[in-house]
Parts: C-alpha cells; structure tokens; sequence
C-alpha cells in the first residue's frame, strides 16, 4: 500500500492541489517506488489520508488516466499501467541524424583568453568606421519613420541598401542587376545556405573544390547532397574535370574564383573563359563566392564569372563583413528575380528580417561616400601588411615553410617544408597565447593538409612580430 507520506500538498502553492498530488503520484512511478501493477488508494482513503476533497483526487486520477500513467481495473481501483508512457525523464537525444555524423571543425575553448589571433583573414576591426556606424543608427531610429523599423519589412533586406549595393556592383564588377535580383543574408554564410536550400534535393551531386571550404560543403552535405571533390592546383579548379563531370548531370557547382579558401589561388583566365563556356552549355548552376573581392594589390581584379553571360545559372555572393568586421554580418546572394524570391521564401524561415538599422546606416556610408573612403584606406594598409608580414615569414620562418605572396585577399597560404601535425603546433601555440587554426576547418576530402591559412590584415606589427616569434619556438623544438 502506498505510503501517502511520501505525497507533499502545499494548499497555499501553485500549481493546483490536484495538479500537485498528479505530478507527486508520477514521480513515484518514474522512481520505481509505485511499480506497475501497484493498486492506489481508493477515491476515500486518498482524501482522508491528505485531508483534501475527494473530487480533488478524482481529478488527480483522471489527469494521470488520459496521460496513460493509471488506468481503472474492475473490482480492484485504480492501477499503475503496465505499459507506462514514459519511465524516465525525457533528454535531448545523444545521438545525431546520419548527415550530422561527421566529425565537425573542432572548437577551441570559447572561454580562453589569447594575447595574439592568427585568423582566417578577417578584416581589422580596429579601423572600421564605427563611429559613423553608431551615429548614423542612433539618427535612424529616431527618425520620423522610425516606426517601420520595428516592423517586420521585405525579407530581402532594406531597399535603400538594396539599390545602393545593386549600383555599387553594377559599377565596381560589371553585374547587370536590379535591386530585385538582391537578397541581403546575415553574412555570406547564410547566403550559401539560402541558394543551396533552393536548389538541392537529397541525392543531388555538388562540386566543391579540393582543398576547399568546409562550411560550404558542410551545408551541401546538410541539404543531403553527394560531394565530389575536384582538385586546386596554382591556377584554380580543374575545369577539365568539371567537364568530364558534365556528362552524369551533377546540379551545382560551389567555386571561390577569387582567393580561393584555403589556398588563396586565382582562377586562372583560361580557365574562367572554359568554365563559362560549360556553363552556358550544359546549364548547370554555380554558386561564385566571392567573398574579398575588394582587395586586389598587384592589378584590377578579373571580373566576376555572373558579370558575364550565363543565362541566370551563376549564383553570386559576396560579403559586406570583409569591409568592416567579422562581427558586423552582412552577406549578399545576387540571382534572378524569380530566383531571388524562391530564395527568400527560405531565408524567412530562419531570419524574418535582417538588422534593418544597420542596413540603413550602411546605405547611408554608401551614399555619403564613407564606405569607398574606407575600402580604399584598407586596401591600402592591408597591402602594406600583406608586405610586412610575408617578409617577417621569409626571413624568420623561411627554413621551416614555403609561400607564395598572394595577389589579394587577407591571408596567406603556407605549407611546411616537413611533415607537421598542425593539432599539436596548435596546443603549443595556444599555451603561448597565440590562438589559430588546427587545420580541421580546411575541407580537403579527408586528407589532412601540411599547410596553414594565416590571416594578416587584422595583425599590427608588434602583433605580427609576436605571432612570428612564437611560431619560430615552436617550430624550432618540434
């Protein structure tokens, strides 16, 4: 028989004294203490027992009947199911769906502190126009119309920005565009998902690049996408493979034709003339992630694969984050218009509109020519760090590792002239204070690659200097 001492009442708490005698009765259940088959009290001993209203107990027992928890046997009372709805409490599940199952980049401890960050190449917060960020918000949100920013708006972003970015690209790379043919994302991350999510069904076959991006392939694979690598060399994807592929239909193409991550190669021209040929011919869809264009140092830059004809099968993103910071996130998918609202449809799910004060403010620094003014005094110092820094690799590390200078973008591909373990320089280098990459965010079909991306743009030269010092003690007792 039950023991109702075991039953805590508390007429003068929530929930409801029925409720409290349910939940108590169903603690006891999940615990083992009342097993299944146990008879409970009667209606009248239960009352009695916790001086509390019979019809209080009745609806104590009927809550627990329709949750399949008692149930009513003939000539005995109530009785504890045999086949209980839950025994244990409820988890999340440990177990993760099979396209999950790969072994994700591994995250460094968020909490540690680091002195010096060798990162992905990322722009220097420290020179962005912060200032006029802030001030040109504070103005838009107290503005006569500033209601509108409270409502939910056009889930393709800000129109103001809109039709200043479609300028801005029409101009600086040579893309036919409307606003229309624009959809703002919160950094390009999200932009590849969004066109991916539009295009992929589950069995479709993706080319990516080898080495490539593992954030990209990692939303194909996510979408449920078969991945075929096709290998990077020194002028860029190999095009003839991407032929030899065109013969089995595969659905999408992802290429970083600019800079390519991680290696930071450029398509070569030859090569960007033979991939629009195949494009136009076999019709198949490109995503052209084109993250930094911006920051080219040696010569204008060759304009973009969708600034030329390709019959809307070129998918284009790029990132307003590389200009300012990688905390200030604003990406961009260019398509057609028809594309651009499928795509969209997909972004409102996760996002139902950007930060549209923040996209105001930058169209304001368009417009007033703030954001040019800056671009161009970043290009300027990120090409003299770019100097600084491969000459600092040259003449301190140069026994230990092989470069080239690259043309653009805000990183450097290098490889180590011996075999390294690039976990263990990484552990080392952390218990220095020197945050950087262990090599698991490079996706190169499941080789383990005998280089390192190396950020500089966002390094000083004191940082640079520190950085190289602790690589060179490092790379010295290895």
């Amino acid at each position: 028989m039950l023991d109702v001492m075991l039953l805590q009442i508390d007429r003068s708490a929530s929930p409801a004294v029925y409720e409290q005698l349910a939940n108590g009765l169903i603690k006891l259940i999940r615990n083992g203490v009342l097993k299944p088959g146990t008879k409970l009290p009667s209606i009248r001993q239960m009352a009695a027992a916790l001086d509390i209203h019979p019809r209080t107990v009745v609806a104590a027992y009927e809550e627990m009947s329709a949750q399949d928890w008692i149930y009513s046997k003939p000539r005995s009372g109530m009785v504890v199911s045999e086949n209980l709805p839950d025994l244990k409490p409820r988890t999340f599940r440990s177990t993760l769906p099979a396209v999950l199952q790969k072994p994700a980049a591994k995250e460094q401890d968020p909490h540690r502190k680091y002195k010096y960050v060798i990162n992905d190449g990322f722009p220097d917060h420290r020179i962005a126009p912060v200032e006029q960020l802030l001030k040109l918000q504070r103005q838009a949100f107290y503005d006569d119309d500033a209601e509108r920013y409270s409502m939910y708006t056009d889930v393709r972003g800000s129109v103001r920005l809109r039709n200043v970015l479609s300028g801005h690209l029409s101009n600086s790379r040579g893309i036919v565009m409307t606003p229309d043919m624009l959809l703002l994302t919160r950094g390009a991350q999200m932009a590849i998902y969004v066109a991916a999510a539009a295009l992929i069904k589950p069995g479709d076959e993706v080319l990516v690049g080898d080495p490539g991006y593992r954030l990209a392939t990692a939303v194909f694979e996510q979408l449920g996408a078969r991945i075929t690598y096709i290998p990077v060399d020194t002028e860029g994807i190999d095009v003839d493979l991407i032929e030899k592929a065109c013969r089995r239909k595969f659905r999408l193409l992802y290429i970083v034709p600019h800079h390519h991550h991680p290696t930071t190669v450029t398509l070569s021209a030859a090569r960007r003339m033979k991939l629009l040929s195949l494009i136009r011919k076999y019709k198949f869809y490109t995503i052209e992630d084109d993250y930094d264009y911006e920051f080219h140092y040696t010569h204008r830059p060759i304009l973009p694969l969708a600034s030329a004809e390709h019959e809307g099968h070129v998918l284009y993103i790029g990132s307003i984050t590389k200009n300012l910071a990688a905390s200030m996130r604003l990406g961009y998918l260019v398509a057609g218009d028809a594309f651009i609202h499928r795509a969209a449809a997909i972004k409102k799910l996760m996002d139902l509109r950007g930060d549209l004060l923040f996209e105001e403010a930058l169209a304001a620094m368009f417009e007033d020519g703030t954001m040019h003014r800056h671009i161009r005094k970043s290009l300027k110092l990120y090409q003299e760090r770019r100097d600084l820094f491969c000459a600092l690799l040259e003449r301190e590390l140069g026994e230990y590792i092989s470069f080239k200078v690259p043309d653009g973008g805000m990183a450097v591909w290098v490889q180590f002239t011996r075999k390294v373990k690039l976990s263990v320089i990484a552990e080392k280098a952390a218990a220095a204070g020197l945050k950087m990459s262990d090599g698991s965010s490079y996706d190169a079909a499941g080789k383990q690659l005998n280089g390192l991306r190396m950020g500089f743009a966002a390094m000083n030269e004191r940082e640079m200097k520190k950085v190289v010092a602790i690589l060179r003690k490092i790379l010295e007792s290895s």
